[in-house]
């Protein structure tokens, strides 16, 4: 493939069309030169985990673009503090760069300490802080030393890597906490819920349906998380792992060094979200909790069901698109798509394995384009030759479906929606279908003529 067919040569091993030749996909490779990748940077992936620990302080210490790039960077939603909707920083300026940060980082973390009294303090270093060499873990340990709050270095500078590096750079942080709180009172009927984010408040939905099955849950890490939960998470049974781009590498760990089985799960979608709570079930053998995961899943279903079904009519045999940050959320949504009578044309991720891309390719139809780090031009390219009815991506991709006048479904952490559990697929039949089937689309000039019915949006009332 060339520049002019959409895709730099370069590109070419990271994309596959189902059906054209044995399957092969390169990934975990450096973003192409030339490309403008989807990807975010190493600073980036380790706020994205660790901005949702609630009652720690989150220092950026670099210039303030940083920290207002990512500045409530997920809809991460809380129960108590809203410390980490704080955005602070050391505000680096050309001073600093040529003497040294050290001293404002060190000043900013007690006058915070100091003002808040935080559990913890987490300090980002950026790309600035990696090129001029400040000691950031000898102020961390000083300022711990003598206030006694943990003040925990996250190696996120941005050049290191890409987005995946930040996730390890956060989990390591994580690590520091774990293991140094009281487990003495933890059930034995005990998880974690790693990779889940409380976006919307999808952790308190997940959270109550384990608490009706009779599981406890220790931790959450890290929506709606809290320092004191994470230093005694390593007393739970099990980790039951969401986000296994973010979050596998700190449950191998804990499984190395505590013993931890972890399962990887996804809450997205009815077939996940069920598979997963009988998951944990039949982890535990336990004949308690293997009824109360058939009873929560009959419940919810009961109610969940005949309100999907006017959806599932309206939007019978239109087509999607899918570019996520994991692939593992890809999984889910391809079998959420079908539970609503739509198929898969585009399917990709900013940071699957070989194994995600090996299973992924088993679960499409023949004719789906498969891309591992695409772009902007690569991805309008392919919305145009499949012609699909709808993009589901992040907030980097909404402007350019919107442009291409093709509905668009958020899916990434920005979002207030929420779309786990039961009850968040309701709401992303809903948001789908009120995105599909909006009547502006006969006014897109390459929807015009086509049909689409200037259908009133009514069916919430239906339903």
């Amino acid at each position: 493939m060339s520049k002019s067919d959409g895709v730099i040569a370069a590109r070419a091993g990271q994309i596959y069309t189902k059906g054209n030749g044995e399957f092969a996909l390169a990934c975990e490779k450096a973003s192409t030169a030339g490309a403008v990748s989807q990807r975010a940077c190493v600073f980036c992936g380790s706020r994205v985990v660790l901005y949702p620990v609630t009652d720690a302080v989150h220092v950026v210490h670099g210039p303030v673009g940083c920290a207002a790039f990512t500045w409530d960077i997920r809809g991460a939603m809380s129960s108590g503090l809203e410390l980490h909707r704080n955005s602070f920083s050391t505000d680096l300026r050309e001073n600093e760069i040529i003497h040294g940060g050290e001293p404002r980082l060190e000043e900013a973390l007690r006058h915070l300490i100091a003002k808040f009294n935080p559990k913890a303090a987490f300090v980002y270093a950026t790309c600035i802080v990696g090129v001029i060499g400040d000691d950031v873990g000898a102020i961390a340990k000083k300022v711990t030393r003598d206030t006694g709050v943990p003040v925990i270095p996250v190696h996120s500078e941005g050049f290191r890597g890409t987005k995946k590096d930040g996730y390890r750079a956060a989990c390591e942080a994580l690590e520091t906490l774990i293991g140094t709180g009281d487990t003495s009172d933890i059930s034995p009927l005990s998880i974690n819920i790693l990779g889940e984010f409380n976006l919307a408040g999808e952790a308190w939905m997940i959270q109550d349906y384990y608490r009706r099955m009779g599981i406890e849950v220790v931790s959450v890490m890290t929506g709606d998380g809290r320092v004191d939960d994470i230093r005694r998470s390593h007393g739970a049974a099990l980790n039951v792992v969401q986000c296994s781009g973010s979050m596998t590498s700190l449950a191998k760990d804990m499984e190395r060094d505590y013993g931890i089985p972890f399962l990887r799960v996804s809450y997205f979608g009815i077939e996940d979200v069920s598979q997963a709570l009988y998951d944990v079930a039949d982890f535990f053998a336990n004949e308690d909790v293997k009824r109360g995961a058939e009873k929560v899943v009959r419940e919810e279903l009961l109610e969940l069901m005949p309100r999907m079904a006017p959806y599932r009519e309206k939007l019978q045999g239109k087509s999607a698109a899918i570019y996520v940050g994991g692939a593992f959320k890809a999984f889910s949504l391809i079998k959420a798509l079908r539970t609503i009578g739509m198929r898969v044309a585009l399917v990709g991720s900013q940071t699957g394995n070989s194994e995600d891309y090996k299973l992924l390719e088993q679960m499409c139809d023949p004719g789906t384009v498969i891309v591992d780090d695409s772009n902007p031009v690569e991805l309008s390219r392919f919305i145009i030759e499949k012609d699909v009815d709808l993009f589901i991506g992040g907030v980097k991709e909404r402007p350019m479906a919107y442009k291409l006048g093709v509905a668009f479904c958020d899916h990434n952490h920005e979002r207030k929606i929420a779309l786990a559990g039961f009850e968040g697929m309701k709401n992303f039949a809903e948001e789908v279908y009120r995105s599909v089937c909006s009547p502006v689309w006969q006014f897109a000039p390459r929807r015009a003529g086509r049909g689409i019915p200037a259908s009133g949006l009514h069916i919430q009332a239906e339903a």
